[in-house]
């Protein structure tokens, strides 16, 4: 599933983002989501969020959509 929905992506969400750095190559980092930071519902390059171990890129690929509690 892409990213380039905000309503599809939540604190917790297990994605595949590319950082800014790897935006020419287009190499995949996967992580866990810890904060969305693109405001609007939709954005054609995908979604940006900030990683649990801090790392910031537009999400590519969603590989599960379990959120954390609480």
């Amino acid at each position: 599933m892409t990213g380039n929905k905000r309503s599809l992506i939540k604190q917790g969400t297990d994605v595949k983002i590319v950082l800014k750095k790897d935006q020419r190559t287009g190499k995949l980092t996967s992580g866990t989501v810890a904060a969305i930071l693109t405001k609007s519902e939709n954005h054609p390059h995908g979604i940006k969020v900030r990683l649990t171990d801090g790392q910031i890129g537009r999400v590519k690929e969603i590989v599960t959509t379990h959120t954390l509690e609480g």
